[in-house]
């Protein structure tokens, strides 16, 4: 059976819990009991929390003191130190005073001794300069004298021993002379009997000299021209030189004949030109020992080059220099229209424009390379001018300090004096 833990309220009848009210007791005198416990609690907290601070602020107190006594002692040692470090300088100075002024007195002395060495050393150079310059002059003077008359012995004996040498040679020669006189003359006759005896020989031998002569010449001064001989008997000429240059091949022809005989005779030119239009060739010449009477010197008769064997030699390379003109000449007006069109295709295509944009490129590449040099070269001038103009103060510097102790002793500069007249002196 359960524990009845309830009662009646004998005024209103209502049915009243005794473990609640138990409870509630209990919980109110808990509560009680805790806020005074934790009013203590927090009581003894100030409590100790004051002693804290003001164990703190005591501590606080006495750090102050000390980091003032700190202050005051670093204070007294900087001025200790700071009066030692004034009394030491002070001695230093006064040391290092006496040792340059020491030192400067020994330097001074020894610079006035090297300066009295140097001015010595200068009087006697300007004075062995002076005895040498006297010596060279003297020595100029006696050597024109010596070279002046040793001349005129030289000529003089010059003159008796060419005197003497004629008078010999006269007297020798006289004899030979005559001798020479006879050979001479018999020497004459003989060349003339040779001269008879070639005039009567072989017209026809002396042409084919020439000929060959002129072949020779012709094979000899072109080495790219092809030289065709006529055979003998055939109808023509001596031969055709087919002219040729390392690039272009068969520019031309040039018809070569050759005559030696005394007299010139008119039918050679309409035989000759007869022969060229047979052949084909662009230019005739008839190298002939004797011109006709209308020319003293080589021409063109009636289509005709006319010359000597000497000035063949030049006419040659005349001639056959315009034949090269003019064949390159023909050479370029052939297939012009499609010339003209392959260039303007050319000069309006892209490869033109890119190639002109490289060349601009280029130029522009070498003008950025060329304003970088200016540059360099402008500040390497600039640092230049500053170390010539530091080294000019510096010797400016030594030397008014050496002519402010040695005085006149010492030579003067121009380039480190003021300009003056003669008559300001």
């Amino acid at each position: 059976m359960a524990n009845k833990t309830t009662i009646q309220c004998p005024n209103c009848q209502a049915e009243i819990d005794v473990n609640a009210i138990l409870y509630h007791q209990l919980e109110d005198e808990l509560k009680q009991k805790n806020i005074a416990e934790q009013k203590k609690l927090k009581e003894e907290m100030a409590a100790q929390k004051k002693e804290y601070k003001e164990a703190f602020n005591a501590l606080k107190s006495q750090e102050e003191a000390i980091q003032e006594q700190k202050e005051q002692f670093d204070e007294a040692l900087k001025r200790a130190t700071q009066q030692q470090l004034k009394i030491e300088k002070q001695k230093m100075q006064e040391a290092l005073k006496k040792e340059l002024a020491q030192e400067q007195e020994e330097s001074l002395a020894l610079l006035k001794k090297e300066l009295e060495e140097k001015s010595n050393q200068v009087k006697e150079l300007h004075k062995t300069q002076a005895e040498i310059q006297k010596l060279k002059r003297e020595k100029d003077e006696l050597s024109s004298k010596i070279e002046a008359q040793a001349e005129l012995k030289l000529t003089k004996r010059l003159q008796e021993e060419k005197a003497k040498i004629y008078k010999a040679a006269d007297e020798e020669n006289e004899l030979k002379l005559k001798q020479k006189e006879e050979q001479l003359k018999q020497l004459q006759e003989q060349l003339q009997i040779a001269q008879r005896k070639a005039e009567q020989g072989s017209m026809q031998l002396q042409g084919e000299v020439q000929e060959l002569a002129i072949e020779e010449y012709l094979g000899d001064r072109y080495p790219f021209d092809v030289i065709e001989e006529i055979k003998k008997g055939a109808r023509g000429a001596d031969c055709v030189q087919i002219v040729h240059t390392r690039e272009i091949p068969n520019c031309g022809k040039i018809y070569y004949e050759s005559k030696r005989t005394k007299d010139f005779q008119k039918t050679w030119i309409e035989k000759f030109k007869a022969d060229m239009r047979e052949k084909g060739v662009d230019l005739g010449v008839l190298v002939t020992q004797v011109l006709p009477n209308e020319l003293d010197r080589m021409g063109l008769v009636d289509g005709v080059w006319v010359c000597t064997f000497e000035e063949f030699k030049g006419l040659s390379a005349v001639l056959r220099e315009n034949i090269i003109k003019i064949h390159q000449a023909k050479r370029s007006q052939e297939n012009k229209t499609d010339k003209m069109s392959l260039l303007y295709n050319f000069l309006t295509s892209n490869e033109f424009k890119m190639q002109v944009e490289a060349i601009v490129e280029g130029f522009s590449t070498m003008q950025e390379d060329l304003d970088k040099e200016k540059r360099a070269m402008a500040r390497i001038w600039k640092q230049r001018e500053k170390q010539i103009e530091k080294v000019l103060e510096n010797t400016i510097g030594m030397y008014g300090s050496i002519k402010g102790i040695a005085g006149n002793a010492v030579g003067s500069v121009k380039a480190l004096e003021l300009p003056y007249d003669e008559d300001d002196e």
